[in-house]
């Protein structure tokens, strides 16, 4: 049976005046100009709106617009890390900084994201050749390390952070380096300079706002360069000896010292005993020698007498020779003395070394029997 039957039950015309023939429309005139644009030409009006297949083809172009536009969204969704953050540009223009999470964006190309990991920490090496302030040549290596805080500041700032930073580097060492002498960087200075150096990169990264925060400075060797590292070596080893020679020393001094004012101390009680001494003998002395005038000026024959005896007394006493009166006689006898000496009794009232022999002259027997000589000695 025809639609056309003089009922007017045709679907496609019945839908003439109604309002999805107005989106038909418009879809049919999204085509024609398409098909323009890729120089296919255009249909009449009357032909594109005859025939049953006309209104489906619209459909179905606006299916597939549909889904495309759909999987065209899909492509916004993306997921930012815990340790990271996204910047988000709109036409290359810094738009927002969305944190970690599914999130989603105007796909390309209208926004696109860049994301920055700020909490890796980023290493390179530096070395370099620098003069120090006493006119020396130094090589410094050292390492870099640092994170990317601020990914707006990382991003816009400056066209490239990382290199800017190994130019401040640079620059911040030698200005450290430079105020300093070179034994002084190579012995306890290490740590310091590195010190100095990080908070002046520091200062000056944020001065340009890089975005970038450097939070280690290890400086692993600081040393000559190797032309003259020989020469280095001995000077090394000098300053090492006479280090330990100093410290030797004073050892030795600790040592002394102590033992020297403790000698100095006991001479000088010594010193003071013996000057009290002295001048207690002194004035015993002169006590005894006033006594002795008193008594010399009460009975002066008597008293020089005594001193007389007395001093030949002291004067015998350490002597080997026996004095042998002999009345009426010049003979002179030989004795052996040193037996003499050796037999004769030992009496307080008597000078030691002296023997009393009678005046008939000496007896004695045996080996002791001396031989007696006329006039002369033998």
């Amino acid at each position: 049976m025809a639609w056309d039957d003089g009922n007017n039950k045709d679907p496609w015309k019945s839908r003439g005046n109604q309002g999805p023939a107005d989106l038909d429309a418009i879809v049919r005139e999204l085509q024609r100009k398409i098909r323009g644009l890729f120089g296919g030409g255009s249909r009449p009006r009357d032909v594109e709106d005859r025939g049953p297949g006309g209104g489906i083809g619209s459909n179905v172009v606006l299916v597939v617009l549909l889904g495309l536009v759909g999987l065209w969204s899909l492509t916004g969704f993306y997921i930012v890390d815990e340790a990271e953050r996204a910047v988000v540009l709109r036409f290359g223009k810094y738009t927002q900084v969305t944190q970690a999470g599914l999130r989603w964006h105007l796909p390309m190309p209208i926004e696109k994201v860049v994301t920055i990991n700020t909490q890796e920490v980023v290493a390179w090496p530096y070395q370099g050749s620098m003069l120090t302030r006493d006119e020396n040549i130094i090589v410094i290596n050292l390492e870099v390390q640092y994170v990317r805080t601020n990914p707006e500041q990382f991003l816009f700032s400056m066209a490239d952070p990382e290199e800017t930073l190994q130019d401040v580097t640079a620059s911040a060492i030698r200005e450290i380096v430079g105020k300093n002498d070179l034994a002084y960087i190579l012995t306890e200075g290490r740590l310091s300079i590195a010190d100095q150096a990080l908070q002046l990169i520091q200062t000056t990264l944020d001065n340009y706002g890089a975005g970038i925060e450097v939070i280690l400075l290890p400086m692993d060797t600081a040393q000559y360069p190797d032309p003259v590292q020989a020469s280095v070596q001995d000077v090394v080893k000098a300053r090492e000896d006479r280090e330990r020679l100093v410290a030797d020393a004073n050892t030795y001094a600790s040592q002394l010292v102590p033992a020297a004012v403790g000698q100095a101390s006991r001479e000088i009680l010594d010193a003071e005993g013996y000057r009290s001494r002295v001048i207690a003998d002194a004035e015993g002395e002169s006590r005894r020698f006033s006594q002795i005038l008193a008594e010399y000026q009460n009975a002066p024959a008597v008293t020089r007498e005594r001193i007389f005896i007395e001093t030949l007394e002291a004067v015998l006493a350490n002597s080997t020779k026996v004095l042998i009166d002999t009345e009426g006689g010049n003979n002179l006898l030989y004795l052996p003395l040193d037996q003499l000496v050796r037999r004769a009794p030992t009496d307080s009232a008597q000078p030691v070394g002296v023997t009393s022999l009678p005046a008939s002259g000496f007896e004695a027997s045996g080996a002791d029997r001396p031989a007696a000589a006329s006039g002369g000695r033998r």
